[in-house]
């Protein structure tokens, strides 16, 4: 949670000697302020002791922290895509620390500074269009929402067989990965089921090529989405980014920026894209058959090709979820009201939209919506734009293994139109 009350100022300013470190240091402090901030850390233990035996740092002082590290980064000698992955990242954390501290700042701007992206609302004419394919894709009198529940009923996974089904489907979305992508030959996840958390799946990167993956049962889980969920978490979203990052910027090239991983961030961006667009560079069309056999030897039945119909029209629906973001901290809208514009356009029950709610509500989470509309959106476009005899595979892994931010990606695209 985040804490406001009377806090004690951090060290006194310095010259950078070495702003990597400085970096380190301060994402650590922000976790201090808030459990969660830091989402991995696999650096000096020493930095981390360091900081835990500090006062509870004050969020202003950070955020002038962070500003006096980005005015000085230019002189620290550092290559330009370092040098720009560093200042994307404490342009975020001096956002952080301003609104931790009080001060107002714009919904809209803040995502910006975040994010390193500009959102506005979506257009509720595609969502009718999105309706549309779904009403054709799932024929009948009663209401479209009821259909949609219904389909969604029948593609729920048992329980007691969820386990089962992520271990077979991380297995062979993990042999894929190794021959397209590639992985240490040491790395391992381990799966776990947990309850009353505002997300569906979480990556906890431990290092050393290994991670935890928590499953929240809470949600339920359907066939259709399982594939996703462990290609998002595992392979070979976070945890075959971690791993590859750690194999080659952090132990070949000594890049020590990239073993903090900080909430909040564009590096958050890049990464949820990534993951949700991992089971595309894994497997590519055919995903929804391909997934109905596996799952199909362990005895439950999912209609493969119906289920990636669905799942391709229900993309356009994405930026219902940022609507409901920008309604909720932006305009001012009753939640109330929010509730019932999730539950029109995508379709869902209310207990649904509640969870989608608390996630948007969460102090931490609130604006991290944004990074999976956003996110998805410019690395698919990114994708889709690569040179003709570039195989998506090789695209993809430049986002496995390269600092890049938001930024750089739209440049790139606006150089091949031009």
């Amino acid at each position: 949670m985040i804490t406001r009350i009377a806090t004690h100022a951090i060290l006194p300013a310095v010259a950078i000697l070495d702003p990597v470190r400085e970096y380190l240091l301060l994402g650590l402090r922000f976790d201090r302020l808030i459990e969660g901030f830091v989402d991995a850390y696999t650096g000096d233990p020493v930095l981390r002791r360091q900081v835990d035996n500090e006062p509870r740092p004050d969020p202003a002082a950070l955020a002038r922290r962070a500003a006096q590290l980005r005015a000085e980064l230019p002189a620290a000698g550092l290559p330009e895509p370092r040098a720009r992955f560093l200042d994307a990242q404490l342009t975020a954390l001096e956002c952080s620390g301003r609104v931790l501290a009080g001060q107002q700042v714009g919904f809209v701007a803040e995502v910006a500074a975040y994010f390193d992206v500009v959102i506005e609302p979506g257009d509720p004419e595609i969502y009718r269009q999105v309706h549309a394919q779904i009403d054709r894709l799932l024929p009948g009198t009663d209401p479209l929402a009821e259909r949609l529940a219904a389909y969604r009923t029948r593609d729920e996974i048992a329980p007691e067989w969820l386990e089962d089904a992520v271990q077979a489907l991380s297995s062979a979305l993990r042999d894929r990965v190794r021959a397209r992508f590639g992985l240490p030959p040491e790395e391992t996840v381990r799966y776990e089921v947990v309850t009353d958390k505002p997300w569906s799946g979480f990556n906890y990167y431990l290092g050393d090529f290994r991670s935890r993956v928590a499953i929240n049962a809470d949600l339920g889980h359907r066939m259709a989405n399982l594939p996703h969920l462990v290609a998002h978490e595992a392979y070979p979203g976070h945890h075959t980014e971690h791993c590859r990052k750690e194999a080659g910027l952090v132990r070949t090239e000594h890049h020590a920026e990239q073993t903090i991983f900080l909430v909040n961030t564009p590096q958050c961006l890049m990464a949820e894209g990534l993951a949700d667009l991992g089971l595309q560079a894994a497997v590519g069309p055919g995903w929804g058959p391909w997934a109905a056999e596996i799952l199909g030897d362990l005895g439950l039945r999912m209609d493969g090709e119906l289920a990636e119909r669905l799942e391709a029209a229900a993309a356009g629906l994405l930026g219902v979820r940022q609507d409901a973001a920008l309604m909720l901290h932006d305009q001012g809208v009753d939640s109330a009201d929010v509730l019932a514009y999730l539950q029109r356009w995508l379709l869902v029950p209310e207990a649904r939209a509640r969870q989608m709610v608390r996630f948007l509500a969460d102090p931490l989470w609130r604006a991290y919506t944004t990074t999976y509309v956003e996110g998805y959106r410019l690395l698919r476009t990114w994708l889709e734009a690569r040179p003709l005899a570039q195989p998506l595979s090789l695209r993809y892994l430049r986002l496995l293994d390269e600092p890049l931010i938001p930024s750089v990606v739209r440049a790139e695209l606006a150089q091949k139109g031009s």
